[in-house]
């Protein structure tokens, strides 16, 4: 109902998992990656544990998307099953033929345990690993849970055949501290426990999915209503969901656009009846009054309306008529200058480039480095560090922080260009000729349609994105790196781009945020700077 009203494109806090609007906080960045871990094969058990609605199952359908190609892969998500019903599953989910049973002899443990060993040598003859995943594992029994350890007996001489993963809420931790499971605790090779989400991390999280899925004006919620979202939904993802679109459905029926605290704290009575004290004010059904409010007009209007008349000043273009004017450096210096409120010193008119070479040169002086001289991207080249340009979403240029080039305008035929140098929850702030100017995201929005670029400083011997099979220092630097970030030692050897490397590179991938492909392209060696701490200059991110 409200969708339209804000400018999105879906439903921001819908509680089905849907593994597009995962917000990868710290941990959930951490739990992904010990589940990617699980790939590699080594057997044993990976334990996942979380509270009830703090992203287990999201992260899980997330790594079910990650899987690589060489892994064959069993889901159980309803492990209530007596120890014959567990293995019948496990055979089908991995395709087994089971010797058939007749009105003689039903099929016994033994058959299906028979048939999964041989099934699982054929695969690693043929170089394949096997996970098995179980969902809601806190509900398998003690008797279930023994058969699964007895499975990880499977082995060659040198190897596990069958890693698993258990996922499931804080009492599967219980479970396995029990002595008669003693024996199962001992296998298990990596373990992370979600928590709920901190104060900032709430604020982050809210802002990402309605990003995510579209919202390109300031956020709705002020500051004030992001505490009240954290403190009445606990950090717990999963009721931050209900409390906000409940929230949003509020603000859509008050016509003003914004989510105000107590717009909050009458959603999370309606959400949360019992955790609201009973001597606030009795809440109104927010949907009958949306219901009432559509039949009005004008709520759209307001929606596009909203937000202090300074901030309205400091859309692209409107502080004067010479505002961000596309103009040469020249013509920028020359600029007659403003008064800014005091105590701040005066401030030139911010400007725009009309040359794209303008703007890479400005750009490479962020970085520190001497003015290319002619075609800007192959001098810089020369100096090891790289141009980049893709189409981006405001998330993943957060992701990324790092200063870039924004081409404004590019559907008329004189585009024109600035750099990013500030990115906050509700502003920009544009660099051009010398001149800032921080604007609200929705002016931003007004004139840019995603195209950004940006540069990356390559390691020795990169050439461009490595095929399978290929190999070379840049791809031993790239190894090193995840090794490092993975807290495992570095590998030794030549190093080769083959179905282990590339499944460490999603891993990585899927915890920054960057499109999955297992390939070492520009995102991924960006945020490989990032990490091992290549010197490379930082967006700003506060006001």
């Amino acid at each position: 109902m409200y969708v339209a009203f804000f400018g999105l494109k879906q439903e921001p806090f819908s509680i089905a998992p849907d593994p597009r609007l995962l917000f990868m906080s710290d941990q959930h960045r951490e739990a992904l990656a010990h589940l990617l871990y699980g790939v590699q094969g080594g057997g044993g058990f990976v334990l996942l544990t979380g509270e009830i609605g703090t992203g287990k199952t999201t992260v899980c359908r997330s790594f079910l998307e990650q899987v690589p190609p060489h892994v064959n892969l069993a889901y159980i998500f309803n492990p209530k099953l007596s120890s014959v019903e567990l293995l019948e599953t496990i055979c089908h989910e991995f395709g087994i033929a089971v010797k058939p049973a007749t009105a003689q002899r039903a099929a016994t443990a033994k058959d299906h345990v028979d048939a999964l060993n041989a099934f699982l040598l054929r695969s690693h003859a043929a170089g394949r690993n096997n996970v098995l995943v179980i969902d809601e594992a806190q509900n398998l029994s003690p008797n279930v849970l023994e058969q699964l350890r007895l499975l990880t007996n499977l082995e060659t001489n040198e190897h596990k055949l069958l890693q698993i993963i258990l996922i499931g809420q804080p009492e599967l931790r219980d479970m396995l501290a029990r002595p008669e499971l003693e024996q199962l605790a001992q296998r298990v090779i990596a373990r992370y426990h979600l928590r709920a989400l901190g104060e900032d991390e709430s604020a982050q999280y809210v802002r990402h999915r309605m990003e995510v899925c579209g919202l390109e004006r300031p956020l709705p919620f002020d500051r004030a209503a992001l505490r009240r979202v954290h403190a009445a939904s606990g950090g717990v993802p999963r009721r931050i969901n209900l409390l906000c679109d409940r929230a949003l459905l509020g603000a859509y029926a008050s016509g003003n656009g914004n989510v105000t605290p107590r717009i909050v704290d009458h959603a999370a009575a309606e959400v949360f009846p019992r955790s609201v004290r009973s001597g606030r004010v009795r809440t109104r059904s927010l949907l009958a009054a949306a219901l009432v409010l559509a039949a009005g007009a004008g709520l759209l209007t307001a929606a596009t309306h909203v937000g202090d008349p300074a901030a309205a000043q400091r859309k692209l273009g409107a502080a004067s008529p010479q505002a961000l004017q596309p103009a040469s450096a020249a013509v920028a210096a020359a600029a007659a200058p403003v008064a800014a409120p005091a105590p701040a010193a005066p401030l030139t008119k911010p400007t725009l480039l009309r040359d794209e070479d303008d703007a890479w040169r400005e750009l490479a002086q962020a970085w520190k480095l001497p003015p290319p001289d002619g075609e800007p991207c192959a001098a810089l080249a020369r100096e090891q560090v790289r141009c980049f340009s893709t189409k981006l979403s405001l998330p993943l240029i957060r992701q990324l922080g790092r200063p870039g080039i924004v081409t404004l305008d590019t559907q008329t035929s004189q585009p024109s260009y600035a750099i990013l140098i500030g990115l906050t929850d509700q502003t920009a702030t544009l660099r051009a000729a010398g001149t800032e100017q921080t604007v609200t995201l929705s002016a931003l929005a007004d004139r840019w349609q995603g195209d950004f670029a940006t540069l990356w400083r390559a390691p020795a011997g990169y050439a461009d994105k490595a095929k399978d099979g290929q190999g070379g220092p840049a791809l031993e630097w790239v190894a090193v790196q995840l090794a490092a970030a993975r807290g495992v030692p570095a590998p030794t050897g030549n190093v080769r781009l083959d179905p282990r490397l590339r499944a460490d590179l999603r891993a990585f991938q899927v915890a920054q945020g960057l499109p999955v492909d297992g390939l070492a392209g520009p995102l991924t060696y960006m945020q490989l700077n990032r990490a091992s701490g290549v010197p490379e200059p930082r967006l700003r991110t506060e006001p």
